[in-house]
């Protein structure tokens, strides 16, 4: 069954490599008009011409922000046409002091995603003082003069409504949506200082932070006149780094009146502080989703012989790694449309090739996309890292998670080895107040030992005899007898050595409540003489970047992929889904991801969890990781 569903996706790869899943929702009782677009017309212009906003026109003509051509039709919501018309020119605007993009929209009745859209600059940093912009003025045929219009949408000028509730403040609101009090005041003239529940207030259209505060453990402090990272560091003693990653919106530069959430008595951020957030819940950007799905389908390699491409899916491990990923990748597109979200998965066969995949990208103005993710070796991704040169476009690495030497621009999806070791140490250091510790190391795990030894001194330490060999007494002489629990962590590679001391652990005296840890639950783990019921006694821990399904779970992602497939997908099917359904939902719910992933937050899906950092001139990196721990039923119990 496995073949044949495999078999299938690669007939359905070699057909079709673009697969298109557009969501577009249209109100009951809405009727349209079509308009041909003339020499010199924009779909700013036509947007005003019928009293309509770009993003409607978007939503029912997608190749539209691509740029309309001249004959071409467009379909348009029904609506009063204005009678003006013209064109769009521009006057020059030089940014000041305290002003933001918000303020500036406002000045010259435009919106937000116009101001972005004739200043590409503006999707990737903030507003600097002294920058030159073009805000796009409508120009009248009765007038010689520009006059400026403003358009008037559910998601301009004030832009949103937001209600007030329980607890909610000024200052909490206003860092909200991105904005100064002065501003938020300005919106609303009629605001007092008090605010009453359910009181409805003008707000921009988007969000930059949908968390709410904590005041048990943080406060809102208003950044003052000519204050900057150095000085919040001197008054409170918190890096650029760590007010950054608080407040994701600072990461270019801090303006006056803007809203930080920082924590009360200098204390810093901790693992407890990280919410986990539903993406699903914050949607406001459910336009069309370009995405470039690079993987190595290894199409070079196939024939129109039926029985020939099941024996290359046989030998072909990483052909078959790929159409799995693939299978996950279009449930995720076809989750997101059922929240509204137009996508269309562009898929190409990077044949495992670093030069194939650097001519796909050149050919196909993959730079033009919203997100890519793949190539699935490392090399790859660098290599396709360079060939998008300065381009925005976020490239995220599914599977590899090795250093990546690569742009800003990269995302390394899966937590590094390092990190996993340092998350499970930092646990163990934190829980082990009470225990009588034992490492037992050989000689290749040296370095683990190091950091073990660091972090918990009193760390009693073992070390095999030669040939990695260990008697009973060995360990025996080190244990506590019912004094207190006995935490044994195992560092080795060797099968060997690990087979000798699950067995010696699992012949301990039950009163010494054996648990047995490691850093790292590597290949040795597999061995045959390593018995899952001896690993499940000890209550086996150790780091993961997964945790595993229950495959009596009834989650909505397996019963559609088993009825899609006629199987339970593989744990490459599952990453296949959670990591594309996280970018596309990443990408819905906000207008910046680099922003979007600086938070103090998690996300989490079938088998994984995501939670990016910036790394000092590698892009991004993974930062969420589960600890685990073997239970009697010979399943995974989430420690952490």
């Amino acid at each position: 069954m496995i073949q044949t569903l495999k078999y299938f996706l690669f007939i359905a790869v070699v057909g079709f490599l673009i697969v298109s899943c557009d969501a577009i929702s249209s109100p009951a009782q809405e009727t349209y008009k079509s308009h041909k677009v003339a020499k010199g017309e924009t779909v700013f212009s036509i947007a005003k011409k019928y009293n309509t906003t770009k993003e409607a026109i978007f939503a029912l003509n997608p190749d539209a922000r691509d740029g309309v051509k001249v004959n071409s039709v467009l379909v348009i919501p029904a609506a009063d046409v204005i009678n003006t018309s013209g064109d769009v020119t521009f006057k020059t605007h030089k940014v000041k002091r305290k002003e933001t993009l918000f303020s500036i929209s406002q000045q010259y009745g435009v919106s937000i995603d116009d101001l972005k859209k004739y200043n590409k600059q503006l999707y990737a940093q903030q507003v600097k003082k002294g920058e030159k912009l073009k805000i796009p003025i409508l120009k009248t045929g009765s007038s010689q003069n520009p006059v400026i219009t403003s358009e008037t949408s559910q998601e301009e000028n004030p832009g949103a409504i937001h209600i007030v509730k329980p607890k909610e403040t000024k200052f909490g609101i206003a860092r909200m949506y991105g904005i100064t009090v002065a501003e938020l005041d300005a919106l609303n003239p009629d605001l007092g200082e008090n605010l009453p529940i359910n009181t409805k207030l003008n707000v921009p259209a988007q969000k930059v932070t949908s968390e709410t505060v904590d005041p048990e453990k943080y406060t809102l402090y208003e950044v003052q006149s000519k204050e900057g990272f150095y000085r919040l560091k001197v008054k409170f003693g918190l890096t650029e780094e760590e007010i950054v990653r608080l407040n994701p919106y600072a990461k270019d530069g801090l303006k006056e009146g803007m809203i930080l959430k920082l924590p009360k008595d200098g204390d810093l951020i901790s693992a407890e502080d990280i919410s986990e957030v539903n993406l699903e819940d914050i949607l406001s950007n459910k336009n069309e989703k370009k995405i470039a799905l690079m993987l190595p389908f290894l199409l070079n390699r196939a024939s129109i012989d039926s029985v020939s491409n099941e024996n290359v899916l046989q030998k072909e491990r990483t052909m078959r790694i790929a159409l799995d990923f693939y299978s996950g990748a279009l449930m995720a597109a076809e989750f997101a449309k059922d929240q509204g979200i137009s996508v269309t998965l562009n898929v190409f066969d990077t044949e495992a090739s670093a030069s194939k995949v650097a001519t796909l990208i050149s050919n196909n103005n993959v730079e033009q996309m919203d997100a890519m993710i793949g190539p699935l070796l490392s090399a790859n991704i660098t290599k396709a890292s360079s060939a998008l040169g300065n381009s925005k476009i976020p490239v995220f690495s599914p599977l590899s998670n090795r250093n990546i030497k690569a742009s800003g621009n990269v995302f390394q999806t899966l937590p590094s080895e390092e990190m996993l070791e340092n998350g499970m140490l930092q646990w163990l250091k934190n829980n082990s107040a009470g225990k009588n510790i034992v490492l037992i190391s050989d000689s290749k795990r040296a370095k683990q030992k190091s950091k073990i030894v660091a972090a918990i001194p009193s760390v009693k330490i073992i070390t095999p005899r030669d040939k990695g060999f260990l008697y009973v007494g060995d360990i025996d002489t080190y244990m506590a007898r019912g004094t207190a629990d006995n935490w044994v962590i195992v560092e080795t590679v060797d099968p060997v050595i690990l087979s000798n001391v699950v067995t010696i652990l699992n012949g301990m005296p039950k009163d010494y409540n054996v648990r047995m840890f490691t850093l790292d639950k590597n290949d040795a783990y597999d061995f045959d003489d390593i018995s899952n019921l001896n690993l499940a006694r000890l209550g086996l821990t150790f780091p993961s970047v997964s945790k595993g399904y229950a495959y009596d779970d009834k989650t909505p992602f397996l019963i559609s992929y088993k009825n899609k497939y006629g199987v339970l997908p593989n744990k490459y099917a599952v990453r296949g889904f959670d990591v594309t359904y996280d970018v596309l939902l990443r990408l819905a719910s906000s207008e910046d991801i680099y922003a979007e992933t600086m938070g103090a937050f998690e996300t989490e899906y079938i088998e994984s969890k995501f939670r990016y950092e910036p790394q000092t001139g590698s892009g991004y990196a993974n930062k969420a990781m589960y600890i685990l721990q073997y239970n009697k039923e010979l399943t995974f119990d989430v420690v952490k």
